[in-house]
């Protein structure tokens, strides 16, 4: 039967194993989890963890400063239409 861990496991088991304090063996026994998931969650941190300084983050934030400013000049289009309707019907 198949165990299912959590994210917040496997990090902790990949940090372990990316200090290089402990074997493989002692990890294994440890964690209660097979060298090679952990060998394979330990590859998986270093690859993710180019994408932590990455320029993904001010892509997204540029993308969301720039929505928020196009949302903004529609805000102000349609207040000015409103304004303008008003005055054409005496409201």
């Amino acid at each position: 039967m198949r165990k299912h861990h959590s994210n917040e496991f496997k990090a902790k088991v990949a940090l372990a194993a990316l200090k290089g304090d402990k074997t493989m063996a002692e990890l294994s026994s440890e964690y209660e989890v097979h060298a090679a998931m952990i060998t394979r969650w330990r590859s998986e941190a270093k690859e993710g963890l180019s994408g932590v300084f990455g320029k993904t983050d001010r892509k997204e934030v540029r993308e969301y400063k720039g929505k928020v400013e196009d949302l903004y000049k529609t805000i102000g289009r349609i207040q000015v239409e409103n304004e303008w309707l008003r005055k054409k019907l005496d409201v």
